[in-house]
């Protein structure tokens, strides 16, 4: 069903809706905080500079994982292959022991990555931009991995769309 709403005053609702139009390989950030290892659903992962190599990562002020990465300046970015939806609904807080699924590593910054993740960025954090009910986060590539191979996993309209 298609609707348009304009003005100043667009809903939250409508921007949602808006914004699931696009489809979106899933991303896991992950951290290791003073408490252990930890992460969430990071679908707003983007690449910012290539020279420097940076990535942005948007992080709701509420989300735990915040203040690991806040603590230990570090976060990577796990690209996720098909197949993975569960693991990828855990850390969207739908689910508890992430980190016991799938298997985890590190590259240079010790924050987890997934070994089975299709590329990961492991980045030092540079910048934090505050910005209404959210952080963005700016981190400095220190270490990079890729699959070469294998589909991703697509969220799309609200659902996981290869599982």
């Amino acid at each position: 069903m298609s609707f348009e709403a304009t003005g100043e005053g667009v809903d939250i609702g409508a921007f949602w809706r808006t914004l699931g139009e696009r489809p979106i390989g899933a991303t896991l950030v992950t951290t290791q905080g003073a408490d252990g290892p930890n992460g969430f659903l990071g679908l707003s992962a983007a690449h910012v500079s290539a020279n420097p190599p940076t990535m942005l990562v948007s992080i709701d002020k509420k989300t735990s994982a915040l203040a690991g990465v806040l603590e230990n300046e570090h976060f990577a970015v796990n690209f996720l292959p098909e197949g993975y939806a569960e693991l990828a609904n855990a850390f969207g807080g739908k689910g508890e022991k992430v980190f016991e699924e799938g298997k985890w590593g590190t590259l240079a910054s010790g924050a987890p990555v997934l070994n089975e993740a299709l590329g990961v960025f492991d980045c030092k954090l540079e910048k934090v931009i505050e910005h209404g009910n959210t952080s963005i986060i700016l981190g400095t590539v220190v270490g990079v991995r890729a699959a070469g191979e294998g589909a991703p996993l697509i969220f799309h309209r609200g659902k996981f769309l290869s599982d």
